[in-house]
C-alpha cells in the first residue's frame, strides 16, 4: 500500500508562484514514477507533469511547459510541484498519484492518488 498526503495549494494572483509537496510512505516508495494531475469540476484529471523514479525522466504538459517544474527528493520521500507565472487557467484541484504507465507513455496511468489540494489562481 502506498500513502500519498498533497500540501502547498492555496489563492495566489496571477503571475504568482506556489510549490505543491507529495509526501509519499509505503512500500518501496523511491522506486515508483510519480506524477501530479489536475481536474476541473465536470471534466477528467489530466496529466500535468511526471517524474521517474531516479528524477532523470520528466514529461509536462504543453499547456505547462516553461513555467512548471516537477521534482523529487527520494531522501524525504517528497515529490514537488513548483509552479511559476501561474494563471486563472491553471485553477483545479491538484493530485499527486504514482504513474504506473509502460513504454513511451508512462506518465500516462495512475495508480494511488493523494486527496488533492486546491489551487485558484485570480486574474
Amino acid at each position: 500500500q502506498v500513502q500519498l498526503v498533497e500540501s502547498g495549494g492555496g489563492l495566489v494572483q496571477a503571475g504568482g508562484s506556489l510549490r505543491l509537496s507529495c509526501a509519499v510512505s509505503g512500500r518501496t516508495s523511491s522506486t515508483y514514477a510519480m506524477g501530479w494531475r489536475r481536474q476541473a469540476p465536470g471534466k477528467e484529471r489530466e496529466v500535468v507533469a511526471a517524474i521517474n523514479w531516479s528524477g532523470g525522466t520528466t514529461y509536462y504538459a504543453d499547456s505547462v511547459k516553461g513555467r512548471f517544474t516537477i521534482s523529487r527528493d527520494n531522501a524525504k520521500n517528497t515529490v514537488y510541484l513548483q509552479m511559476n507565472s501561474l494563471q486563472p487557467e491553471d485553477t483545479d484541484v491538484y493530485y499527486c498519484n504514482v504513474a504506473i504507465g509502460i513504454g513511451s507513455r508512462w506518465y500516462d496511468a495512475s495508480g494511488y492518488w493523494g486527496q488533492g489540494t486546491q489551487v485558484t489562481v485570480s486574474s
